[in-house]
């Protein structure tokens, strides 16, 4: 039995421990931190209980694939319900729209609320679309340790017809917000789609198309809420991972992951002790590692492959409020004003949008333990540039806030929200490079800006250590809940599988991709 390292306890970690475990390997798990499970962290305070990061589950099927390695099914460990609408929108104008799952559904509402059927039929096409760049990715990108293009395709078949078919309707050179309105005419709804691509932290007119894809990864698995919050995944996955033998090791900060003749040997925590491993899976952000803890040609050959820009970063208010608001469903978008205004100030100007889209969760109508009877526990999201330094959110805070409820109170309907409020954290980039030791306070890893290599990220198996494996949002797939699992269920399967390989030549330890027998 082979001893796997794993370096952080955050979602795409624990996947990876639960699947090299359930695959027969010995693994210890290190997490700076004193709780797992990384941004899906929790508040509990004053009766409120507050998700402080992701709050939408998309993708179930992703989670069903980890549990499936020990022959459980999802629903026996999470208890997931379904949301539909999926969220509402709320315009400047004045004007609400809710999202639904079935496009044929969201086409009528569309064809209503636009007056018209130029909208609505482009919904379909854009979603028709949608679902074949879905495809695509379920055939060539997601599942399998991708850093580049090359890897998508098998050499021998790269120039069959239908394969180049498929990478032509990739919409190469083309961009997120082009798509978009190449479908669809009316601003608010198109303003409403290029939100999907706000779960990987990019500009919708610098993001690659086929990031399009997202619109039918959610609606057609849904929108889900674990009961207990998104908390309850690492919860799950930390509980089953134990069952398996995984070593928890929390409080426990790796300071360097030590190499021989170019192979993975071990890694050295905070206070100089030296734990010797096989192989090592990396959920710290994927530049970090090779600028902290591995440095060297190491570092150096990972920094010539390509730019590394932080996605943005963001502000979270949680508000404990004595009263819900009925008019809210679970899910919501307060949208800005001016989407390429926003844009232009987040992702080229570096400043906080003047007047920022903010996403509001008010879980209390699905789970009323969230809040005091007849309360809520609302949490506002509104992105933000990554951290510069010029950046003081101490002194940037106070100002912020305001703009953020002044925007809830004018465009959301709740304009009493001050007087509602009875418990308030906050939750700024400086807190989260702080909390998360991400890449400068960016919440989603790596930008994906690039009309057509932007969705590629690091690859999962480092091509300059053997036996270091990335997971994360700063690795393959990508940043956003079932992405990270994912990257977490791809490091283990490449890792398993190149032992396989070295196994089945009967060849000794640290061979080409890392571990063998």
């Amino acid at each position: 039995m082979k001893q796997v390292g794993v370096i952080g306890g955050g979602l795409g970690g624990l996947a990876s421990a639960c699947v090299l475990a359930a695959r027969g390997y010995e693994v210890i798990v290190f997490e700076r931190n004193e709780w797992f499970g990384g941004k899906a962290a929790v508040i509990q305070s004053d009766g409120f209980r507050f998700d402080m990061g992701p709050t939408i589950l998309t993708l179930p099927g992703v989670l069903q694939r980890i549990f499936s390695e020990v022959g459980l099914p999802v629903g026996s460990v999470l208890d997931l319900v379904r949301l539909d609408p999926q969220w509402r929108s709320f315009f400047e104008d004045g004007s609400t729209l809710d999202l639904m799952a079935d496009t044929d559904a969201m086409a009528l509402k569309l064809a209503a609320f636009t007056r018209g059927a130029d909208t609505s039929e482009g919904y379909r096409r854009f979603m028709r679309l949608s679902e074949r760049l879905h495809r695509i990715s379920d055939d060539y990108f997601f599942w399998r340790p991708v850093g580049a293009l090359r890897d998508m395709f098998d050499a021998r078949g790269a120039f069959q017809l239908s394969i180049l078919r498929d990478v032509l309707a990739m919409r190469p050179g083309r961009s997120v917000a082009g798509t978009v309105r190449g479908h669809i005419p009316d601003p608010r709804v198109a303003q409403m789609v290029d939100h999907f691509t706000q779960y990987v932290g990019s500009a919708p007119d610098m993001s690659p198309a086929v990031l399009c894809s997202i619109g039918h990864m959610q609606t057609g698995e849904g929108v889900w809420y674990p009961m207990g919050g998104t908390r309850a995944v690492p919860l799950a996955l930390t509980k089953l991972a134990e069952s398996l033998g995984v070593e928890f090791r929390c409080n426990s900060r790796v300071e360097r992951i030590l190499t021989s003749r170019g192979a993975v040997d071990g890694v050295r925590l905070e206070g100089g002790e030296t734990v010797k491993f096989d192989a090592v899976v990396s959920n710290s952000d994927s530049v970090r590692t090779h600028r902290e803890l591995l440095g060297g040609s190491p570092a150096r050959a990972f920094e010539r492959r390509r730019r590394y820009e932080p996605a943005c970063s963001g502000v979270v208010l949680y508000l404990g409020l004595k009263h819900r608001y009925d008019h809210l469903l679970h899910h919501n978008f307060v949208f800005s004003r001016d989407p390429e205004e926003e844009f232009h100030a987040i992702y080229s100007k570096g400043e906080p949008a003047p007047d920022p889209t903010c996403y509001v969760c008010a879980p209390s109508g699905t789970e009323s333990a969230v809040a005091p009877p007849g309360g809520e526990a609302l949490y506002v999201l509104v992105h933000t540039p990554y951290l510069r330094p010029s950046h003081d959110w101490s002194r940037m805070l106070p100002e912020y806030r305001r703009i953020i409820l002044e925007k809830l109170k004018r465009t959301a309907g709740m304009e009493d929200i001050e007087s509602r409020i009875v418990f308030e954290q906050a939750l700024t980039p400086a807190d989260i490079d702080r909390r998360y030791h991400v890449l400068n306070g960016a919440i989603y890893g790596l930008v994906s800006h690039g009309r057509f290599l932007g969705a590629f990220k690091p690859g999962n198996r480092s091509p300059d250590v053997r036996g270091l494996y990335l997971a994360g949002g700063a690795a393959h797939p990508g940043p956003g809940m079932p992405m990270v699992l994912m990257s977490g269920w791809i490091a283990a399967d490449a890792l398993d599988q190149d032992a396989r390989r070295w196994r089945s030549r009967g060849a000794p330890v640290r061979l080409e991709h890392g571990i063998a027998p």
